[in-house]
């Protein structure tokens, strides 16, 4: 009996650990849709990756090209199995009224960018019996420390939409939470803050966890029997305190 490959969509692949994931998925046998804004970056990737990996153009904090999206993966590679909530920005610095776009921004792309692709595929991941949920929030989503409030605020929110989601759709959709501490990523070059970004770069430069480490474990995850779910990883570098 032949099983057909499940299939899995990645917001924010084009680069990261949403590249990675999509590369480790379709490594282990799934159909893969890469989403992301850099058109370019998933093309290629996309091609690179061949048969069974589709680039689509699109904006976590725009409904209506999610919605085509989704359309898209339903028609080129069938009902969508798996959502992995990636997409994400880190903008750190002192709270003040100078950072007030980064906080908008983070709130938009962080929590309900994540939100608003759930809502548009959901309806996807519940008529496939077997759906999971992956949703990538972070440390700071237990810890908050100075100079990340906002951020940890939308991971914070991340943490407590995912348990109340994880209530409401089980058995047939699973939903893991996965909270990385630093991890080598281009996450720190988008900071605004002058001060900020030189300190975080050069502890993101010092980073022994990588993209591919996180994207080992959420294959692993998905790939446990469906009476299992595991539903938070907590993961950080062996020396990160």
């Amino acid at each position: 009996m032949t099983t057909t490959p499940r299939v899995a969509v990645v917001t924010g692949a084009s680069s990261g650990i949403g590249e990675a994931t999509a590369r480790a998925l379709h490594a282990a046998g799934y159909r893969v849709a890469l989403l992301a804004r850099r058109t370019d970056r998933i093309t290629a990737t996309a091609a690179e990756l061949g048969d069974g990996a589709l680039a689509i153009a699109a904006d976590v904090t725009d409904r209506d090209s999610l919605t085509t999206a989704a359309a898209q993966v339903k028609t080129e590679l069938g009902r969508a199995d798996v959502l992995i909530n990636n997409a994400g920005i880190m903008l750190l610095g002192p709270f003040s009224a100078d950072q007030r776009d980064d906080y908008r921004q983070m709130i938009e792309v962080n929590l309900l960018g994540a939100i608003t692709t759930t809502e548009v595929f959901l309806d996807q991941l519940t008529a496939s019996k077997g759906g999971d949920i992956v949703n990538i929030s972070s440390v700071a989503g237990r810890t908050a420390r100075a100079g990340n409030g906002v951020y940890a605020a939308t991971k914070w929110g991340i943490n407590g939409w995912s348990e109340a989601l994880r209530q409401e759709l089980l058995p047939a959709v699973r939903v893991t939470l996965i909270e990385p501490g630093v991890v080598a990523t281009e996450l720190p070059t988008h900071i605004t803050h002058g001060q900020t970004k030189t300190a975080v770069a050069d502890l993101y430069d010092k980073a022994t966890v990588t993209a591919e480490d996180i994207a080992e474990v959420i294959t692993f995850t998905l790939s446990r029997p469906r009476y299992l779910a595991i539903n938070e990883i907590l993961l950080r570098p062996a020396d990160q305190l």
